[in-house]
């Protein structure tokens, strides 16, 4: 999954506030979050966290979210205003706020996990509403943006003879040119925000154009909705009923296409890796295409209760503070949670990041990565003995 809208956290000087709270209102409304975040908001002072940057956060965290029922919030900010502000799907178990040099990068990730990243497209033969996701698709939509084709002879006639032809064949080159239309809009939106998925409904006919216009990349994200219809009468709480099952199908899609293609590398033992020892070898080599994190692990786990060195630069890290400085020129040194410096070092370069269902896949220390390249240099299991301390480490993954 995408998780580059996290990656303005790795410029930004710290130190930063992570809140993770019940976003939840009920029978009291704003009270209730406002009582869950003053008890966060104490606990962060005692850490030395600033009353600016705090009172930042107490004003987003009290606006509403517009969402409906259970759900949760992750909120990262610094001195210099809110860097991260995520509507979750699930509220947390526990209310935490963390205060220090990074942010609590898998509690962000955890929400980029739950989210699609979308364009709602609904056509008719004269265009077509655009609607983009908001927050991942947690919030309700925004404004659409409607794109209209310009040819309006949309409608054939009824009569017989020459005219009816005529008229016939006008309405259907105006049909392909407002699809045109549209396609080259959607292609340029793609190209410029680059959507995971493209959810298309509306007319039949005016579909099956508008699909036969796009360019290849963009019209192989489309997934088709039932219930759209630029017109009145549409059954608005239907239409979105198919779009959360469309959304939802994607997720798993998403996430097994990660796990098939893990199965397959690992066992070429090739392009992909497994254990603590051996991701932080690849992440530090810069060869992570996607990085793979077991659905059990969360604060207070058993790998957020390991740590792991940091230096400057997400590239720089290591397992100890000896292996640290053996990468080079290395300023800054910290050891952090294992959780957030895999999380760092993958944004650093680029990574997606998928959580794995224990009962899916079995992963040594909880983690693994997909590699974008392979060299003699890259760690893999037949050198587990030498690289690390964990004589299960290998394990039956098929």
């Amino acid at each position: 999954m995408k998780i580059d809208w996290l990656k303005p956290l790795l410029g930004a000087p710290g130190p930063f506030v992570t809140v993770y709270i019940d976003a939840t209102r009920s029978g009291e409304g704003d009270r209730e979050v406002e009582n869950r975040w003053k008890s966060v908001r104490r606990s962060l002072e005692k850490d030395g966290a600033t009353a600016p940057v705090l009172d930042t956060i107490g004003e987003e965290i009290v606006r509403p979210t517009r969402v409906g029922g259970p759900h949760g919030r992750v909120v990262v900010a610094d001195e210099s205003g809110l860097l991260v502000d995520r509507v979750t799907k699930t509220p947390p178990a526990v209310q935490k706020g963390t205060y220090g040099p990074f942010p609590a990068l898998l509690q962000a990730a955890g929400a980029a996990d739950e989210s699609v990243d979308y364009l709602r497209i609904v056509v008719d033969r004269l265009g077509a509403d655009l609607t983009w996701s908001e927050a991942g698709g947690h919030l309700p939509y925004a404004e659409h943006e409607s794109i209209e084709g310009g040819h309006d002879v949309v409608n054939k006639a009824s009569s017989g003879g020459l005219s009816h032809k005529r008229i016939e064949s006008r309405a259907e080159d105006s049909w392909e040119r407002n699809a045109e239309a549209v396609a080259a809009e959607v292609d340029r939106q793609v190209a410029a925000h680059r959507p995971e998925v493209l959810l298309l409904s509306g007319d039949v006919r005016a579909v099956a154009l508008l699909k036969g216009a796009l360019q290849k990349k963009t019209a192989e994200l489309v997934v088709d909705v039932a219930g759209g219809s630029r017109g009145h009468g549409v059954n608005e709480d239907a239409f979105e009923a198919n779009i959360t099952e469309a959304l939802e199908a994607f997720r798993v899609q998403r996430r097994e296409k990660v796990l098939d293609e893990f199965r397959l590398e690992h066992g070429r033992s090739t392009g992909g890796v497994t254990g603590l020892a051996d991701v932080i070898a690849v992440l530090a080599r810069g060869q992570v295409k996607e990085l793979l994190l077991s659905d059990e692990y969360g604060p207070g786990s058993e790998l957020d209760g390991r740590s792991v060195w940091v230096g400057a630069e997400p590239l720089q890290i290591a397992a100890s503070r000896d292996d640290l400085a053996d990468l080079g020129a290395v300023t800054d040194e910290h050891e952090l949670p294992a959780t957030i410096a895999l999380v760092r070092a993958a944004l650093g370069q680029d990574s997606g990041l998928t959580f794995v269902p224990a009962e899916s896949l079995s992963l040594v220390d909880g983690v693994g990565a997909l590699l974008r390249w392979h060299d003699s240099g890259t760690p893999g299991d037949e050198l587990a003995p030498s690289m690390s301390s964990d004589g299960g480490r290998i394990e039956n993954l098929g």
